[in-house]
């Protein structure tokens, strides 16, 4: 790690707390039974390592989405994300897309993004090429679905920052949006996760 990266890792509990008390912690559910107009399971990912990621074989298991970098203070929620990912992998799949769409955050490609989230992370959940998660020509297929309300059906919610958290549920349906601050370890995320 970076002189960055240890300070952003010892900021990071204080950020979270700091977020919680403000009460920057926004978190969107799905209002109602709402089926999309286009299939969650009609997307794919390409991951870093160029193989494509098909998603139809997420069916009945839970989909949490995050748009990462490696120099934000939030993460060290790559811990979490990992900690989480193993205690539920049975019934869960985690899917992360690095970024650079925030302050020019995530500067490394794919291979060292890998290797930064190996080593210092454990990461064993699937990682996604680097891409752009904001909403413009850029913007990668998964996010413009995860953002836009006239495919998924009710969210329109883009990312406020890096490590925001999208969750879909075992038949397709994107049911939260979590803000970066909320940490994958929270009572909220792991108790929708646990028991839907």
């Amino acid at each position: 790690m970076t002189l960055r990266q240890k300070i952003l890792k010892r900021a990071y509990p204080l950020l979270v707390i700091y977020k919680k008390f403000t009460g920057k912690n926004k978190i969107l559910k799905l209002p109602k039974n709402i089926v999309p107009s286009f299939s969650f399971y009609n997307l794919s990912a390409t991951l870093n390592n160029g193989l494509e990621l098909v998603f139809e074989k997420f069916k009945d298991k839970k989909v949490l989405i995050v748009n990462t970098a490696s120099n934000c203070g939030y993460t060290d929620q790559y811990s979490e994300l990992q900690e989480l990912y193993e205690r539920h992998k049975e019934s869960l799949t985690i899917l992360a897309f690095p970024s650079n769409d925030f302050k020019e955050q995530e500067k490394a490609n794919d291979e060292e993004i890998a290797q930064f989230c190996q080593r210092n992370f454990g990461i064993s959940f699937p990682l996604a090429k680097k891409t752009s998660v904001l909403k413009g020509t850029e913007q990668n297929k998964v996010f413009e679905w995860l953002t836009n309300k006239d495919l998924n059906g009710w969210n329109k919610q883009e990312p406020t920052w890096n490590f925001a958290k999208y969750l879909i549920n075992e038949t397709g349906q994107l049911t939260h949006y979590f803000d970066p601050a909320v940490s994958p370890l929270s009572e909220e995320v792991v108790r929708v996760v646990e028991n839907g």
